[in-house]
């Protein structure tokens, strides 16, 4: 786990990659963040039909190449004919060998897909540089049993939890609700409430190791947020992110 959070805070975790030349999710996108000084990449883990985790977002591939066909009605040979200027779809055992020295944020999107993603992490031996996240408990809970000592995020549902202990004022209500959580990645707002007001943001943080907020694109935006304390910015644009969080 310390390898994911080295070098020291803050950091720049970059969304899906810096898809401004290609598209995201892919090994050039990942590729283009590292080269603007990201140290670490946000991306997204969906299986395929065959059994492969595969690094896209979305259920579908509508957003690649206009194709409405689920993820998980494919099989991997189906991914590989396909492609968008010569960028295709890799795989989780790809991207981490691609770049062994990224650390990596694997948001778990289906529940099928955990125990290829741990099968994953295990063959490339890449436990201490991932960081497991999903906002569905049950699937994140079930990939942390299965890979003892991996980083994880909080689910929604431990969000929610250590959101009604502070607005209760009861601290072992917060650390229940984030036990085990390593890094709480969180927008700025969520159900109207802002997650990174002062008394908020001093409570996550007495629990967990480091706060991480997504998805900021805006330089000013960046800049308050460091200013207030946070760890780690999640953005789509790494190249705009590393000079700020440089120059601090």
């Amino acid at each position: 786990m310390d390898q994911y959070f080295a070098p020291a805070p803050p950091r720049v975790l970059a969304h899906r990659g810096l898809a401004l030349d290609a598209p995201e999710n892919t090994l050039a996108a990942f590729a283009a963040a590292l080269a603007v000084g990201a140290t670490h990449l946000e991306t997204d883990a969906h299986v395929t039909r065959d059994g492969h985790a595969v690094l896209w977002h979305d259920r579908t591939l509508e957003r690649f190449d206009g194709d409405t066909t689920p993820v998980a009605e494919l099989t991997l040979a189906d991914l590989r004919r396909r492609s968008v200027e010569g960028h295709g779809i890799p795989t989780v055992v790809e991207a981490l060998d691609a770049f062994p020295t990224a650390r990596f944020n694997i948001d778990l999107k289906v529940g099928g897909v955990v125990e290829p993603v741990v099968a994953a992490i295990r063959r490339t031996r890449s436990r201490s540089r991932v960081l497991l996240a999903s906002f569905g408990e049950a699937r994140l809970a079930r990939a942390v049993r299965l890979l003892p000592g991996v980083a994880r995020s909080a689910s929604s549902e431990r969000i929610a939890a250590a959101l009604l202990g502070i607005e209760l004022g009861r601290d072992r209500l917060v650390a229940r609700a984030l036990d085990g959580v390593a890094a709480l990645q969180i927008p700025v707002r969520q159900a109207g409430l802002t997650l990174v007001a002062p008394k908020r943001l001093a409570a996550f943080r007495r629990h967990v190791r480091e706060v991480h907020v997504w998805t900021i694109n805006d330089v000013d935006t960046m800049r308050e947020l460091l200013a207030r304390g946070i760890d780690g910015i999640v953005t789509d644009r790494a190249d705009l992110a590393v000079p700020v969080v440089q120059g601090r």
